[in-house]
């Protein structure tokens, strides 16, 4: 990670920059909820898209943040895909 500017005024127009970009996300619904801890110096958020778009937006924060990208199988979708690998496994343990 690039070191953050040590002037005030550096950092604050860094800072709001990322706000910025972080606003139009937000509008455009590829970030659907962001968050900070209470460290001071991490967060989280949470937002629609595939890899594509993951990729594209923690790459306008670098070389500021590193980041740690876990995509999510809704609930339906994961009892469905569980559902046929079970099928499937009966079936074959029956052969």
């Amino acid at each position: 990670m690039a070191p953050w500017p040590g002037d005030l005024v550096e950092y604050s127009k860094l800072v709001e920059k990322m706000w910025a970009i972080i606003d139009d996300l937000m509008k455009k619904g590829e970030i659907t909820e962001f968050g900070f801890f209470p460290d001071g110096i991490s967060g989280y958020a949470m937002g629609e898209g595939d890899s594509t778009v993951a990729f594209r937006d923690v790459n306008l924060f670098n070389p500021f943040y590193e980041f740690e990208v876990h995509e999510v199988i809704s609930y339906e979708k994961g009892k469905e895909s569980l559902r046929a690998i079970i099928k499937t496994q009966a079936e074959t343990a029956k052969k």
